[in-house]
């Protein structure tokens, strides 16, 4: 990068500082520039994100799944990211909860390359479905959507992955909430949505599925 090892990790510490995070540790800072590097790299080649500059990437795309991450329930141990893309926010999950064990499913096969290539470079424990997320034949803990092609009817099958007192992590904009939190069922009890970073209008959403059983 033209401006120096750790110039992108002092410019995303910035940032979340900046939006009233605190900041990443070095190792945790050093993964995600590398993740960083692998984005703009394959971007010049494969189309993985419309935000293609370095900025626009460290200020949307990872302050927005950092904070995801960092909302996210403690008691979550498996976490599925629906149509995950270039990673978002799967990958920043694992980075950030190395606890979760995240399932990054994609059904392109350009895109799923690269996912693939992100954990193996970033040394992260998460594993990549290729293929339609519905598929899968087991629950999570957590599944989170972001960005996905038809968002509705992602959501619809989606809720079908949640297990029985699990969490559905929606990120999308305030005008679009209710119709999802429509298309996600009666099944599930949402929390109040959290502004996201870097927007005046995106949103996090928390739903709880039913069935949790009493301790």
């Amino acid at each position: 990068m033209s401006e120096g090892a750790g110039a992108a990790r002092l410019k995303l510490n910035a940032l979340l500082t900046e939006t009233g995070q605190r900041q990443l540790d070095s190792e945790v800072g050093r993964r995600f520039e590398d993740y960083l590097l692998l984005i703009l790299r394959w971007n010049a080649r494969v189309s993985l994100t419309a935000i293609r500059d370095e900025d626009g990437i460290l200020s949307r795309h990872f302050v927005e799944s950092i904070a995801c991450a960092r909302a996210l329930p403690p008691s979550i141990g498996t976490l599925l990211d629906f149509g995950s893309g270039a990673g978002f926010p799967g990958i920043p999950i694992a980075l950030c909860r190395s606890e979760i064990a995240v399932t990054l499913a994609e059904s392109q096969g350009k895109k799923a390359a690269f996912l693939h290539e992100a954990v193996r470079v970033l040394g992260i424990s998460a594993r990549v479905h290729f293929g339609r997320a519905e598929t899968l034949a087991i629950g999570f803990d957590c599944v989170t959507l972001r960005a996905v092609d038809k968002m509705q009817q992602s959501v619809q099958a989606a809720a079908q992955l949640v297990k029985p007192g699990g969490w559905m992590a929606l990120m999308t904009t305030g005008s679009d909430l209710e119709g999802l939190k429509f298309a996600a069922g009666a099944n599930f009890v949402w929390s109040s949505p959290v502004p996201l970073p870097g927007s005046e209008y995106r949103v996090l959403a928390l739903g709880e599925a039913a069935g949790r059983l009493a301790s």
